[in-house]
């Protein structure tokens, strides 16, 4: 059975960022490839807010993926970092549109913040270990911007099934192959324990159904 994939990017530059390094990683990553179980989507997302409002329901409604990845750029990263959680409150700063939500928030009503079910620690451990030549960290501090903003969206219509990937910009001091192996590997480990954590589930309910 296919594990359906969906892959989001910010390809438009915005702020400093005339190139978007998210856009050059999920390139190169959709060159190297991913296991051939893995039927991959990629969908680009524009920096403005109402655009995350309309894009990310249709996305998983439509689709139904198994995970969502999130990836965006951080100017001030030095290392691709795994955030763990996205937040609901906080948002001030206008988008690209000058826009901003009149409520600062997310979802009105929603928790306060919520954790993705991917053991990010263990993700980064594993890739770490595995001598890449590239350094992954872990954050519950996705910004307070588009990135956190789409990051809880999309956490709260996942159920958690979601994650987000911030990358430095380019040459600091990644270059896009560099960015792209470290995609590959990270979103391989995360596929893996999507996949362990649906056999426990099936194994779990025909536990139950025997008894």
């Amino acid at each position: 059975m296919k594990t359906k994939l969906f892959l989001n990017y910010w390809f438009e530059p915005f702020g400093d960022h005339t190139i978007n390094a998210s856009w050059v990683a999920v390139q190169e990553l959709e060159r190297l490839g991913l296991a051939q179980n893995v039927d991959l989507h990629v969908c680009e997302v524009p920096v403005e807010y109402q655009a995350v409002q309309s894009l990310l329901p249709y996305l998983w409604k439509q689709h139904q993926p198994q995970l969502v990845v999130h990836v965006g750029v951080s100017g001030i990263a030095t290392t691709v970092t795994l955030e763990k959680c996205g937040h609901n409150h906080g948002y001030k700063r206008v988008d690209n549109c000058s826009f901003c939500p009149d409520s600062q928030c997310c979802m009105e009503g929603g928790p306060e913040c919520i954790n993705s079910v991917i053991d990010m620690d263990l993700v980064c451990k594993r890739v770490n270990s595995s001598r890449l030549g590239v350094a992954v960290s872990v954050s519950k501090d996705a910004g307070r911007y588009l990135c956190d903003y789409t990051y809880y969206t999309s956490l709260y219509l996942g159920k958690g099934r979601s994650a987000f990937v911030h990358v430095p910009p380019l040459g600091k001091p990644y270059n896009a192959q560099d960015l792209g192996r470290a995609l590959q590997a990270i979103v391989g480990e995360m596929l893996e324990l999507v996949g362990q954590a649906e056999d426990d589930d099936h194994h779990h309910c025909s536990h139950q159904h025997a008894h």
